[in-house]
């Protein structure tokens, strides 16, 4: 240290001494984010927490680990927020920010003289949610071609699979848990003020002969396993190989699976209330208040087996000369006998 650096670690000293004192003790950033994930991640058992962990690993630990956490300044985190924009985007910068405000706001309320660098209008990704909206659903062709590479790409194949054919999110796919299934119902996990889900799914056949197939691995409970007893988590490299797999077709995500799932639920006739209550939206207008949605379950099974045997349809056309036959009680009336 230099004098002149000691004469102004001095007047800091002098001018607070607590403070000063504080944020010699204080630690770095990744200290006070490692007791944040403890003290609130954990205890309040985020689902979230995998997440978390990983944007903290990627984008802000390689930047400000070993950074004292009380010299962090809104210009540092502008910098980081920058950077990502760049390189991965607006929607990741916020999801980003979203943690490091989390971090921040746990330790104003533990200390008295903290001020968080997090300030209002900091979010990158400045759309109105109707402009986020996207319209981008996987086409037959191309439901049947990411099939086929999903069958040479091992687990990330098959949760690939049954991210289309249960159109639940990302998330909750990966999370999916041996203990969640019981005689072939999935319920879905969920916590306190997250999105909706579809609560329990009646999983088609086809779902659960690919749910099957997955490795028991000893002290793992996820059907998509990682490393150790965590769940599936390399999705864009694995996402990326198996788009190496795939010929030419327009860039997709895995969102756009639940949102192939929905379509194909529109074209298997689901009456559009049950569809969105599939997709763990919740029901709109005067339903909302006379309809109990518990009382949806059949019908909303009735759909992921309507989804599955579409699927199948799709991935095994019928040969050019087979026709198929309407189920309607009233076509059936009209058809002749032979």
């Amino acid at each position: 240290m230099s004098l002149r650096d000691a004469w102004a670690k001095a007047r800091e000293y002098f001018a607070n001494p607590k403070q000063a004192e504080e944020k010699a003790e204080t630690g770095t950033f990744k200290d006070i984010a490692k007791e944040w994930i403890k003290r609130h991640v954990e205890e309040n058992e985020l689902r979230s927490q995998r997440e978390i962990e990983r944007c903290l690993k990627k984008y802000v630990y390689p930047k400000w680990g070993n950074r004292k956490f009380l010299d962090i300044r809104r210009l540092e985190v502008n910098e980081l927020l920058d950077g990502i924009v760049d390189n991965h985007g607006r929607s990741q910068a916020d999801a980003v920010l979203a943690v490091v405000r989390g971090i921040c706001n746990w330790y104003a309320t533990r200390s008295e003289d903290y001020a968080s660098p997090i300030v209002a209008k900091m979010k990158r990704d400045k759309r109105k949610p109707k402009q986020k909206a996207r319209s981008r659903f996987l086409a037959d062709d191309e439901i049947r071609a990411v099939w086929k590479a999903a069958a040479d790409a091992g687990m990330f194949g098959a949760f690939v699979k049954i991210a289309l054919l249960t159109a639940q999110r990302r998330e909750k796919v990966a999370t999916m848990k041996w203990d969640d299934i019981r005689d072939g119902v999935w319920t879905i996990a969920s916590e306190q003020l997250e999105k909706g889900t579809a609560g329990k799914i009646k999983l088609p056949p086809l779902a659960l002969d690919i749910i099957e197939a997955q490795p028991r691995i000893a002290g793992n409970p996820y059907v998509f396993a990682g490393r150790g007893k965590t769940a599936f988590n390399s999705f864009s490299q694995r996402k990326a190989e198996l788009d190496e797999k795939l010929p030419n077709m327009p860039t997709w995500t895995l969102h756009d699976l639940r949102r192939t799932c929905r379509k194909l639920m529109t074209r298997v006739r689901v009456r559009p209330d049950v569809g969105e209550l599939a997709l763990g939206h919740s029901i709109k207008g005067i339903q909302a208040v006379y309809d109990d949605p518990i009382e949806y379950g059949p019908a909303i099974d009735d759909a992921f087996q309507r989804v599955a045997n579409e699927v199948e349809r799709i991935i095994n056309p019928p040969a050019d000369n087979v026709v198929a036959m309407t189920s309607s009680p009233r076509s059936r009336r009209r058809t002749p006998r032979p």
